[in-house]
């Protein structure tokens, strides 16, 4: 009777597992801010600096993250954040790089 004592969260994307888990909470939210950041200044060729290592530290925060989540709410957020950085960060790249076409 061992089905009997376990929740059914089959039928939900974000099934947790009613932990808490502050470290995984902490990185999906710095992800998604830094994502979000470096995905909206990525439109504004003069903000290449910013979008580039906004989008480059989302990009690790967000690998932190996903090696170390452990529900999928945390993975579905990470891969969110993951995405925009990784926009970010890349034509942020386009247009000047992380410094600025010094190096």
């Amino acid at each position: 009777m061992a089905q009997a004592l376990r929740p059914n969260t089959a039928g939900s994307l974000f099934a947790t597992d009613d932990k808490h888990h502050p470290i995984q909470d902490v990185l999906l939210g710095v992800t998604l801010l830094l994502g979000l950041t470096a995905f909206i200044t990525s439109f504004f060729h003069s903000l290449h600096l910013l979008s580039s290592w906004t989008g480059l530290v989302g990009i690790m925060t967000g690998a932190i993250g996903q090696w170390i989540s452990e529900t999928t709410r945390e993975r579905f957020g990470l891969i969110l954040g993951l995405g925009a950085a990784g926009i970010g960060f890349f034509i942020g790249m386009a247009h000047g790089g992380l410094f600025g076409g010094l190096l």
